[in-house]
């Protein structure tokens, strides 16, 4: 049997057979050492409050379990998801410049992917055993497996999904007008329908000027409703597996998700006019949105109309549309931590760290003070995560225990990582974007200058208009994909 390198001290034979097994994540303790400690380094993308609650945590990590064990952590913060993923990659590939290569780091999928496909990745099942596994949420697993292998390259740590908010404060007195309550709002289709009424009944509040219509609704992440949308209405975006990816975007399928939120758009219904929705509702621009969790806890408590006149608002959260006839589906996002793979010692090091990181308590504690939920299917009880956090105002809790009932009653979804995810993705999100608001500026424009405002909005929003749209979405696509 060969040697493990970076073990010092002779191990029987029975207890390198046991830790190589991975039958049991016990036997690798002989490996550790307290008076040889290893020491490994973490990178993430942690900033304010969420930066001095985790180097806190590793703080308690390196005082308790890592005294005990011989594990010495030491955390960095890489700023952003973005200059993580860009640090990562350029270690990985030792640009000139770049910092040594880390044991841990947080890392979205298609980061993973890219590492992983460079076979520089631990597998982190090695380390735990199937009982220990399966007490994490099913879903939250299976997005951490890459590979024709499928091993545990990305170990969850705190996730999260959308929610919709309403300012129930407006919606109280144009739902009474019009005779209609929340459950219009279930399906996408029933969401456009109510926010063309909002749009009427807000116009009508002032007849002596004509088109002046509010917009109902927003939501911050147009990637998720199409990547979401498109696996609920049949034609996920992106298909397969082990590294097998077919990229489709259905025409029918694009039509329904343009019908439900390009054209809403581009007639005033929906609103996009700061750089999140919250802000949005903060003026009063929208009345509804959906936001990720997090963003949740962002959401305002009162509308301030031109910096004059503010007025204060309740807030009822309900469940993310759906699409009429189909299956629920709601999006599960959020970075996980990779570890880099090297010997047996250190990764092992790094699972015990990941395992004490998700302890229920800590893990619960770390994740709701920034709106995330936690990874463990038993930490997932709202009335554990409020007693974690005693300044939790109702509607936190109320969004945070809505978030627990999707996750246990949607299927929850993620698209699978392939060597240009990311880029897909961003195209589709601002391709999406930039056609919706630059057709709604130019519309808006036409009827102000006297065009009469159904036919403009035809041109924009009618058959022609989609075949013209859904052929240049297609060849930008083709253009990623190298078709």
């Amino acid at each position: 049997m060969k040697h493990l390198k970076g073990i010092s001290a002779i191990i029987s034979a029975s207890a390198i057979f046991s830790a190589l097994s991975g039958c049991s994540s016990s036997g690798y303790d002989n490996l550790l050492k307290t008076d040889e400690p290893v020491v490994i380094t973490i990178w993430h993308y942690y900033n304010g409050v969420q930066q001095i609650q985790f180097d806190e945590m590793v703080r308690e990590f390196n005082n308790t379990v890592g005294a005990e064990k011989g594990i010495i952590a030491e955390a960095f913060s890489k700023n952003s998801v973005n200059d993580l993923s860009s640090s990562i990659l350029a270690s990985v590939n030792n640009d000139v410049g770049s910092d040594p290569v880390p044991n841990i780091f947080g890392t979205y999928a298609e980061t993973a992917y890219i590492i992983d496909d460079m076979g520089m990745l631990a597998d982190l099942s090695e380390y735990f055993t199937e009982d220990e596994l399966s007490r994490y949420v099913d879903e939250y697993i299976s997005e951490g497996r890459l590979g024709k292998s499928k091993g545990l390259k990305i170990f969850p740590i705190a996730k999260s999904t959308e929610l919709m908010m309403i300012n129930s404060t407006d919606w109280e007195k144009f739902a009474a007008a019009e005779n209609i309550s929340f459950d219009s709002l279930s399906t996408w289709e029933g969401l456009v329908q109510t926010a063309e009424k909002y749009y009427n009944y807000t116009d009508a509040l002032t007849p002596d000027i004509p088109n002046d219509g509010k917009a109902f609704f927003g939501r911050d992440s147009i990637a998720n409703y199409i990547v979401i949308g498109a696996k609920q209405l049949g034609s996920p975006i992106a298909s397969g597996e082990d590294g097998n990816i077919t990229v489709n975007a259905d025409k029918n399928t694009f039509r329904r998700l343009w019908d439900n939120y390009y054209v809403p758009f581009v007639k005033g219904y929906f609103a996009e006019n700061n750089r999140f929705r919250s802000d949005d509702m903060k003026t009063g621009s929208i009345i509804a949105m959906v936001c990720s969790t997090p963003a949740a806890f962002y959401c305002p408590n009162e509308v301030t109309i031109d910096d004059d006149y503010t007025y204060p608002i309740d807030i009822t959260v309900l469940p993310v549309p759906n699409f009429e006839d189909s299956d629920p589906y709601v999006v599960q996002q959020g970075a996980g931590m990779s570890v880099i793979k090297s010997d047996r010692k250190t990764e092992y090091a790094c699972a015990v760290f990941l395992k004490w990181f998700t302890d229920e308590s800590r893990n619960i504690e770390f994740s709701v003070n920034s709106g995330y939920l936690p990874v463990k299917k038993d930490s997932n009880d709202i009335e554990k995560i409020a007693s974690a956090k005693a300044d939790m105002n109702e509607t936190i809790k109320e969004a945070l225990g809505l978030a627990i009932e999707e996750i246990n009653s949607y299927k929850l979804y993620t698209s699978p990582p392939y060597e240009s995810s990311a880029e897909i993705r961003e195209y589709i999100s601002d391709y999406f974007t930039g056609s919706f608001t630059e057709a709604y500026a130019a519309a808006q424009q036409r009827i102000a200058d006297g065009e009469e405002r159904e036919s403009v909005l035809w041109e924009y929003t009618g058959d022609e208009a989609y075949e013209k749209w859904y052929a240049e979405f297609i060849t930008g696509l083709d253009h990623i994909t190298g078709k």
